[in-house]
């Protein structure tokens, strides 16, 4: 939603996050708490969450950019994660969080520690994690070296690459997760794509296959990074990453109805 110029009035948005709580998700990324001037869109989250019926088991995420946002989130018992986006690229660093990376180093050391004082569990995301639209040197050497750091400096568990503008091939993304889940075997990593959907289903064959097993996804692939660049690249469709889950029979646990009535609620909630 974050990319959409009209706003979203909150009860539309909780109704819609309510219907994908029936659907057996692990996680919802249901919101951020980050500047309303930099994403307007977001400026609700908090009411948002209020509106959520949380009796079942599915846990919340919220995406915060900085310490502010991190102490407004960790006040909420009902998040269990927060996660926030450290770029491997120097220019979508600052484009995103108006940092540097090595200021946004500062910021995951000090998100950590809120998280842990309100228990809550921290996610990194390794934004532009297979390469960036601003001509910056990219390989998997690179991505590499910062997934150790963020483990071996910071102690990050759970880190997830993250495809910001669609630019992932397979073999890059079967590389990097058969290179990096030996080497850190205490880190669960995730694979949070943007793609075209007709390369969506190669792509998570690619990631599984590299021994992924925590994706992100968004019904019919509605979504993208505003601040990447002028043209949004959509998020991985979440019932095509199902379909290819189900024709290899890797069960689940999504219920398969709940998962129909959200795909039809999205045209209540997003532009046809």
């Amino acid at each position: 939603m974050q990319g959409m110029h009209d706003f979203i009035p909150t009860q539309a948005k909780s109704d819609y996050i309510n219907q994908l709580l029936k659907c057996g998700f692990d996680t919802i990324d249901f919101g951020s708490f980050v500047s309303p001037k930099a994403i307007p869109q977001m400026r609700d989250t908090a009411d948002v969450l209020s509106k959520l019926d949380l009796s079942g088991s599915t846990k919340l995420l919220a995406i915060v950019a900085n310490e502010r946002g991190a102490e407004d989130a960790s006040i909420h018992e009902e998040i269990d994660y927060l996660g926030y986006p450290f770029s491997v690229s120097e220019e979508f660093q600052k484009r995103n969080t108006n940092s540097t990376i090595e200021e946004s180093l500062g910021r995951v050391e000090a998100i950590k520690n809120i998280c842990e004082k309100s228990k809550k569990e921290f996610v990194v995301y390794l934004s532009m994690g297979f390469g960036n639209p601003y001509g910056e040197v990219w390989n998997a050497e690179i991505v590499q070296k910062w997934c150790r750091i963020l483990y071996e400096k910071f102690e990050i568990r759970i880190q997830a690459l993250s495809d910001t503008i669609g630019t992932a091939n397979p073999s890059d993304v079967n590389y990097l997760f058969s290179e990096l889940i030996p080497a850190l075997p205490t880190v669960e990593f995730g694979a949070h794509l943007h793609t075209r959907t007709d390369k969506a289903k190669e792509l998570v064959s690619a990631a599984f296959h590299g021994g992924c097993r925590r994706f992100d996804g968004a019904l019919k692939g509605y979504g993208g990074c505003p601040m990447a660049k002028d043209d949004l690249t959509g998020n991985m469709p979440t019932e095509i990453m199902l379909d290819w889950f189900n024709e290899q029979n890797i069960s689940t646990g999504i219920n398969q109805l709940s998962l129909s009535a959200a795909l039809l609620a999205t045209s209540s909630v997003f532009p046809m």
